[in-house]
């Protein structure tokens, strides 16, 4: 079976840069898949991205050496399955809160006995490889997003979650959680930065991978150093429309500032 580079590199204790794609087009994902990103994931909480649209993006990621990820929009087995089956290498789920919505994410990606994931890998075994069957539970990476109040009192139950790869935080629904405004890249002294040491502190602590979603690259350096292994920084839509506003900007005067406080 095809290796799971994101594992090699955290193996070797390094971090992962990891886009985001939000819009639905195989075309853009090639074009994102031709920079140098570790990974790519295809967001189908927030973007506009359905299955159809899935497998041409998975298709076109898959042009090049880049690990292809999805972030499903719940803690749904029918759906994870689906786009394992498409051939995904990893999954990020939304709002984990406890132990049992942890373990029941982890067992809908890995085959029995580990697991309850149905057989059918109508494209994981053409990416994947022949042996797909036999190796994915050990090559699938699975990611519990930490974002609601409840999970903040459950870290450590969750990160022992058997299976389970590694943690990832969404500022944005985080700072919801605990009364803020939702936004990336919290500033020292903000309570919800405080938050997401706690959470790294956690990870470190039970030995998995922490992720967190950035909206500035320097911001993304910043939480490295801090030791997270897997950092996304912004999204193709955001992408576009930052380039389209700093050109315009400069032949119309325009002053005003993209912030990032949006995927």
């Amino acid at each position: 079976m095809r290796k799971n580079k994101l594992k090699e590199i955290f193996k070797t204790g390094k971090s992962a840069v990891n886009g985001w794609l939000q819009i639905p087009n195989s075309f853009t994902a090639e074009l994102m898949a031709n920079q140098d990103w570790d990974s790519l994931t295809l967001d189908m909480q927030h973007g506009i991205i359905d299955y159809p649209n899935a497998v041409g993006m998975l298709q076109a990621i898959s042009t090049k050496d880049v690990v292809p990820m999805a972030r499903v929009n719940w803690n749904e087995p029918g759906q994870i399955m689906k786009i394992l089956d498409a051939g995904a290498y990893g999954i990020i789920c939304p709002m984990i809160s406890n132990k049992n919505e942890a373990e029941n994410f982890v067992k809908a990606c890995m085959y029995p006995p580990r697991g309850y994931r149905s057989y059918g890998p109508i494209r994981g075994l053409v990416y994947g490889g022949a042996d797909y069957a036999e190796k994915a539970n050990d090559e699938i990476i699975k990611f519990a997003m930490i974002e609601t109040k409840e999970s903040l009192e459950n870290l450590d139950k969750i990160m022992q979650t058997e299976g389970l790869d590694g943690i990832y935080i969404g500022p944005a629904d985080l700072s919801l959680a605990v009364g803020e405004k939702p936004s990336f890249d919290k500033p020292e002294g903000d309570p919800v930065y405080d938050l997401i040491m706690k959470i790294l502190e956690h990870a470190k602590k039970n030995n998995i991978i922490a992720g967190i979603q950035n909206g500035q690259p320097e911001y993304a350096e910043k939480m490295i150093k801090k030791g997270f292994q897997l950092v996304t920084i912004g999204s193709d839509q955001r992408y576009m429309t930052a380039a389209s506003k700093t050109a315009i900007s400069k032949l119309k005067k325009n002053t005003k500032k993209d912030l990032g406080k949006g995927y």
